[in-house]
């Protein structure tokens, strides 16, 4: 397997060292860090940019999975601050999830609406081998969650909280949805560490953990070096022979990429 995919959310806009170069796709640029990590080549990705400069609904999603495929990439690990909707999820414990609630609108979602059309298999969202190494390798994370996501840039109101609930969500995140799609529409695995940064709109009356930009900055300030530390032991894990599931065929990925079709 070549480089492994590490996309770093909020707050996490340089957790590898290497040369970033404008990685140019169909779908505009990528900028794209190329370093190691785990003794590992990996191509890293800042889902905000530098800076946090890139709102949730802004997100060139389409442009950073192509360069990643581009580059070779079949397994792509990603971190996410995400708010907690239920009290089984405590701020500042991990989840590992297994399902996703799509409420965004508007963004760029796919590689096949013209000529070429394919339709996803979404029932498993992300790759059953890649959260199984991921549950095995942070066996403190809550092994199953499922993540609403929303449009942001601005987080949810009590009502709206309370409907995702309802819906069977655990946490809420703003940028998860169109990621994870588009990376197998491309014939990549993904596998998300989210740590719980808050808990939404709050469980409580006058709430401390009440999200806040401000509360989310910092905690995912203090808990850098365990999310570093938790992703190095994630892809060190990925075995140097993972083959991502066949959602779509080669055909149609390789005509994306505008690569040979091999028959």
């Amino acid at each position: 397997m070549d480089a492994v995919g590490v996309i770093g959310g909020t707050g996490l806009a340089a957790l590898v060292d290497g040369e970033t170069s404008e990685h140019a796709t169909p779908f505009g640029t990528a900028l794209v860090t190329s370093g190691e990590l785990a003794g590992r080549p990996v191509a890293f990705l800042a889902r905000h940019g530098d800076g946090h400069t890139i709102p949730p609904h802004r997100i060139n999603a389409r442009a950073n999975a192509w360069a990643l495929a581009d580059l070779g990439v079949r397994a792509v690990v990603s971190t996410a601050a995400v708010g907690s909707l239920r009290a089984e999820f405590p701020t500042q414990s991990w989840a590992i999830p297994d399902q996703l609630l799509d409420r965004t609108w508007g963004r760029g979602d796919t590689f096949y609406d013209a000529s070429l059309v394919r339709h996803l298999p979404f029932a498993e969202p992300f790759c059953p081998d890649l959260r199984r190494i991921a549950v095995e390798a942070l066996p403190d994370a809550a092994p199953r969650a499922t993540v609403a996501v929303i449009q942001g840039p601005r987080f949810s109101t009590r009502a709206e909280a309370s409907l995702l609930r309802d819906s069977g969500a655990d946490l809420v995140n703003m940028t998860l949805c169109p990621e994870v799609a588009l990376a197998a529409e491309l014939g990549m695995g993904t596998v998300t560490l989210c740590l719980v940064t808050d808990t939404d709109t709050g469980h409580v009356e006058d709430d401390p953990d009440a999200v806040t930009a401000e509360l989310v900055f910092r905690r995912l300030a203090e808990a850098r070096p365990r999310v570093l530390a938790s992703l190095e032991r994630i892809v060190a894990a990925i075995p140097a022979d993972y083959s991502p599931r066949e959602l779509i065929d080669g055909e149609a990925i390789a005509h994306v990429l505008g690569l040979p079709v091999v028959r």
